[in-house]
């Protein structure tokens, strides 16, 4: 599996990438196989198994609705959020499914969906299978996957990790690491960004590539402008209010601090609005997750509008740079809060947002590498202990935080020069594997310690 920025960069229904968009895209595949053994017409049922955290925290993120969803052919890029709500109304009405959206099947949630929190496959926490039964319930055909982060699925029997992008000889610069990227960079001349767009020619067209980035930058700003809108509580019963708006107009009024905060409270407001949208169930891009989705569009449409001369050959080139960067993260670490904790999701988000800011703005390759060594690393050992299995504590806060500390790593990074960074990308990186690989299966997607067990009146 060759790894293109775009499979970074996805568009999607939130609040999850690994527990809403992942079954989803598990489930495509699934019915996939039906058809392709030619059981289509002979489905009489089918069932939902989760295992470990897709399980544990698989309510707070709707795993059971986007299973259902994914079932009935439902494309994460093109499922109308507005029609969820009557879909699921639907399903546990009349009790059915219609498959693949070409036939009904016999369908009762409370009946065949499993969930199985006791149980975890050592391959990866987040574990789903679908199994299609005849009409006197025996199985045809059974699928065990994996939903790794970000997005993306392997099943039972794929490798887990991508190593089939190294030394990739289908892309003209293959690269695993930040070092391998830099040497190409001063081997060819060509900045990061100019390295990312080259290999993703293998799948697009120059214009294709271009009108992509353009669209993810598009789908980024929608959702802020979106989210900016949203009254009222947050979903999940957590009491927990949209804010996004009310600091918006604060700061468009020069309230509580005026133009001391005019950058920080519009990253704040930014970032805020895409993960309120995010937990509930609106459209935004993994970046490199779902539960990360706020950092990169914040600082993006900061650079947009503070950055003089920022133009939609700097969106480009930001959105080349960060997804590029992101690619080492994805190969020698991983973007799954259920296997490395939230620092593999805000931490690699806020790498992505400095890296693609420092890119824009015109620094070097030193320089590039730097600010997101430097974002990574201040993010170290972020648990994930979402409260009750909820994108929205302490995640939606912690998008802001983490999207402004990606635009302070660019000023010290910048200010500094070509200063190596102490310690480097690549071992920024391994730190975050490392220290993902000691933590406490409590702190990772499973709402078994931290804030998830010290909230007590939720």
């Amino acid at each position: 599996m060759a790894i293109s920025v775009f499979d970074i960069f996805k568009i999607g229904v939130g609040p999850s990438s690994s527990h809403t968009f992942g079954p989803m895209v598990a489930a495509s595949r699934f019915l996939g196989e039906l058809e392709e053994a030619g059981l289509g017409d002979a489905v009489g049922g089918v069932e939902v198994e989760l295992y470990g955290s897709m399980a544990l925290t698989g309510k707070g993120h709707y795993t059971d609705l986007a299973s259902m969803l994914g079932l009935e052919g439902a494309d994460p890029e093109t499922l109308d959020s507005a029609g969820i709500p009557a879909r699921r109304e639907r399903i546990e009405r009349e009790r059915t499914l219609h498959l693949g959206g070409r036939r009904m099947v016999p369908f009762d949630p409370d009946k065949h969906i499993h969930w199985r929190g006791d149980k975890t496959y050592p391959k990866h926490p987040n574990g789903i299978a679908f199994a299609a039964t005849d009409g006197a319930g025996q199985v045809l055909h059974r699928s065990l996957y994996f939903s790794i982060g970000g997005g993306f699925i392997v099943g039972d029997s794929d490798s887990i990790h991508p190593t089939a992008a190294i030394g990739d000889n289908s892309k003209p610069f293959p690269y695993t690491t930040g070092a391998e990227l830099a040497a190409l960079c001063a081997r060819e001349g060509k900045t990061i960004a100019q390295i990312v767009f080259e290999n993703e020619l293998v799948w697009r067209t120059e214009k294709a590539v271009r009108d992509r980035l353009l669209e993810i930058a598009a789908v980024m700003e929608k959702s802020i402008e979106v989210g900016l809108q949203g009254e009222g509580e947050v979903p999940g019963g957590l009491g927990v209010k949209r804010i996004a708006k009310d600091i918006m107009s604060q700061v468009k009024e020069g309230t509580r601090g005026g133009h001391l905060f005019e950058l920080s409270d519009h990253i704040n407001a930014y970032a805020l609005a895409v993960m309120e949208l995010n937990a509930s169930l609106g459209q935004v891009v993994t970046a490199p997750t779902m539960g990360s989705a706020g950092i990169v569009p914040a600082v993006l449409k900061a650079y947009k509008q503070y950055a003089p001369g920022a133009s939609d050959d700097g969106v480009c080139d930001f959105l080349l740079a960060a997804g590029g960067c992101s690619i080492p993260v994805k190969i020698n670490a991983s973007f799954s809060g259920a296997e490395v904790g939230c620092q593999g999701e805000v931490g690699a988000a806020s790498l992505m947002a400095a890296t693609g800011l420092t890119q824009a703005l015109g620094g070097s390759v030193t320089q590039v590498l730097n600010a997101g060594a430097m974002a990574l690393e201040h993010n170290l050992g972020l648990t994930c202990d979402p409260v009750k299995g909820l994108v929205v504590v302490p995640c939606i806060n912690r998008n802001p935080l983490a999207a402004n500390k990606a635009v302070n790593a660019v000023r010290l990074t910048m200010l500094r020069g070509d200063e190596p960074a102490r310690p480097s990308f690549d071992e920024v990186i391994k730190a975050l594997y490392l220290t993902g690989k000691d933590m406490s299966d409590k702190y990772k997607e499973t709402s078994q310690g931290g804030l998830a067990v010290v909230w007590v009146d939720c």
